[in-house]
């Protein structure tokens, strides 16, 4: 495919996916739930034709020798696509933003003046290799009444295609337009880029996966880009810290699911806790497998420790690794995260209000926690249900975006004749 057909393909589907969101954005919500409930049926009936389509790029996967790491966030199972089609019937309980009436009051001159939700028309979604993103981003984005254009990674491209086919069939037994979902099958890079730049098609750009991906988005798109964050997350255990919810806050947070965003990549320790508990520190490590890349006083203490580099400190490791330095005041600490954080997700784990207090409120991100861990940054686990990702912007949306995220306003004013 050469670059200049690629171009004229994105930028078809781009149109076909603006002119399906116009009846899409109007419609019901009863309409629009039973179109998510038709394909997610569907999902679960042809989950043998999407395993087939997934092995192929589990088997490419293998002659490129992707981690194993990488492997299973491409890997689909009967259980998977099951979860994937349930995901969809969860959306379809939630509450529907669009028309939603924000604030409402009367001018002297008797204009009525309402705030309501309204969908952002038309979504471009570029992500890795998740082909769950595929449905999630698709049901999200239906719900909310705007129509979407999918660019997944080309690791991942025979799953993808299998359920972009399986949601097209279905979406034909409903209201929903068919063309209000479209997935760009070409590999070719000119292909994303050509998605950067159709401004006058797409209204929204939302890049989810790694740093270097996001980075091009931001960098390259002429589209607004609701940009989805890398985490560098830290954890600050200060002096006055509960020593079982420290280390259990510390374990949860690191390993219970090391390759995603909202895991702890550095724990900074106030000097004291770490002179006293360091032992149980360790232990604890040790026992969870956890490579420690420290500072001089960490390597001295922690046997097998290794030598954190400026790196380090910056590093959103994905891994059993993390980075742990020794702090001598929460002030330090505070510091340490505005160089090194990544405006994601931050912990503080003391007893003292008045430290948890100073901690919350100087230090700049998305979720800001205290004696919790950071994984709950999550839209599920904080109640909305589902998320198309986590923003770690300040403008429009920050934090986990659920359907709310996914509308902007407009202002409805009613007269009677009013003239200025």
């Amino acid at each position: 495919m050469t670059e200049n057909s690629t171009e004229v393909n994105v930028k078809e589907q781009a149109q076909k996916a603006q002119k399906a969101g116009k009846p899409l954005s109007i419609l019901s919500t009863a309409d629009k739930n039973e179109a998510l409930l038709v394909i997610a049926d569907e999902l679960d009936q042809e989950y043998s034709f999407i395993l087939e389509e997934n092995q192929k790029d589990l088997t490419k996967g293998t002659e490129k020798n992707f981690d194993s790491a990488f492997m299973d966030r491409l890997r689909l199972t009967k259980e998977r696509v099951n979860d994937f089609a349930e995901g969809l019937r969860e959306v379809a309980k939630l509450d529907d933003p669009v028309g939603d009436v924000l604030s409402e009051w009367t001018l002297e001159n008797g204009l009525n003046v309402k705030k309501i939700r309204v969908p952002l028309g038309v979504i471009g979604m570029i992500y890795e290799a998740r082909p769950n993103v595929t449905v999630d981003a698709t049901g999200l984005a239906l719900k909310s009444g705007n129509a979407i254009v999918l660019k997944g990674g080309s690791s991942a491209l025979f799953s993808n295609k299998a359920i972009i086919s399986v949601i097209h069939r279905a979406l034909e037994k409903t209201k929903i337009p068919v063309d209000a979902v479209q997935f760009i099958a070409s590999t070719d890079r000119s292909a994303t880029e050509q998605l950067f730049t159709l401004k006058e098609h797409i209204d929204v750009l939302i890049p989810r996966g790694g740093g270097s991906l996001i980075e091009t988005v931001v960098r390259k798109a002429t589209i607004p880009v609701l940009e989805t964050g890398v985490g560098n997350v830290h954890v600050y255990i200060d002096k006055e810290a509960d020593v079982e919810k420290a280390l259990n806050i510390v374990i949860n947070a690191k390993t219970d699911r090391p390759a995603v965003c909202n895991a702890l990549e550095t724990v900074l320790i106030h000097k004291d806790w770490f002179k006293n508990h360091k032992e149980s520190l360790i232990s604890k490590l040790n026992e969870y497998k956890v490579t420690v890349h420290g500072d001089a006083e960490v390597m001295q203490a922690i046997p097998g420790a290794v030598k954190a580099e400026e790196k380090d400190w910056a590093e959103e490791y994905l891994s059993l690794d993390l980075a742990v330095k020794v702090v001598s005041d929460i002030q330090e600490a505070i510091d340490h995260i505005e160089t090194y954080g990544t405006k994601h997700s931050e912990a503080i784990i003391t007893e003292n209000q008045t430290a948890a207090d100073q901690f919350m409120q100087a230090v700049d991100a998305a979720a800001v926690y205290h004696n919790a861990s950071t994984r709950f940054t999550d839209g599920s686990a904080l109640g909305f249900g589902a998320e198309i990702g986590i923003s770690t912007q300040k403008l429009h949306a920050r934090g986990p975006m659920g359907l709310p995220a996914l509308t902007t306003t407009k202002f409805c004013i009613s007269g009677n004749g009013q003239i200025r």
